[in-house]
């Protein structure tokens, strides 16, 4: 989607003081290192390097905004947080940056929502599930939530379908979708809702005559279903 092609860098900070003041919906993107967060920012926005992608994971340690919106004008914001879990990382920064996330996603005002990055072949880890769990409270106010599975390529089509049907029992009633950036598998269709998240009333609208137009179709599950059914050996082999 174009609105997300406009995504420019807006600053970085190592501390939660240290960030501006945003009034506009933000958005954070959380996720283990290794769980491909900068290539699906960069893929998401159709930019080589807004996100940096670093070959050893779990050395960036800043909360880096980009804006998103026309020339002069931002409507939204993309939080990029530090990954986490990393076993390179001392242990005192491990603690230290599990904090700030903890801290900033509980109280950062303007957050709108929440995209959790998980490799699907790992599925959601217990770090995943405490982080979670910490912010579950905004959650039940009202903040959205995306748990994004990344990696999909590496997986069949039967097993994309197995494990998205995990880890929406494990979501708890937060989004769950399927991301490569390899195939683009998924881009059109997160960046569809990270701008409905940030744009309630028009994202509404919209929403409303997508489902007019597709009134009686297949909803997602049937044709992950379907897919899934397809790729499964037959009882022959």
């Amino acid at each position: 989607m174009g609105w997300m092609h406009t995504a420019r860098f807006l600053t970085t900070a190592a501390q939660l003081h240290h960030l501006p003041d945003i009034t506009v919906p933000e958005i954070a993107f959380v996720g283990r290192s290794n769980a491909g967060k900068s290539t699906c920012i960069n893929t998401l926005t159709q930019q080589k390097q807004l996100a940096f992608a670093s070959k050893k994971p779990g050395r960036t340690q800043h909360i880096n905004l980009f804006a998103l919106g026309k020339q002069g004008v931002t409507d939204a914001v993309l939080a990029d947080l530090p990954g986490y879990g990393y076993a390179a990382v001392s242990r005192s920064d491990k603690q230290r940056w599990q904090q700030v996330m903890v801290n900033y996603l509980r109280s950062r005002q303007g957050l709108t929502a929440i995209v959790l990055l998980c490799d699907p072949r790992l599925g959601l880890t217990e770090l995943d599930e405490a982080l979670l769990e910490a912010v579950r409270p905004r959650v039940e106010a009202g903040l959205k939530f995306l748990v994004l599975l990344t990696k999909a390529d590496k997986l069949t089509r039967a097993e994309q379908a197995k494990v998205l049907s995990i880890t929406r029992l494990q979501a708890g009633g937060g989004e769950v979708k399927m991301f490569s950036a390899l195939k683009k598998q998924g881009v059109d269709e997160v960046a569809q809702l990270l701008w409905q998240w940030s744009h309630p009333v028009e994202g509404s609208t919209a929403a409303a005559a997508a489902g007019d137009a597709t009134q009686g179709g297949d909803t997602e599950a049937d044709a992950e279903a379907d897919d899934a059914d397809r790729d499964a050996p037959s009882s022959s082999n």
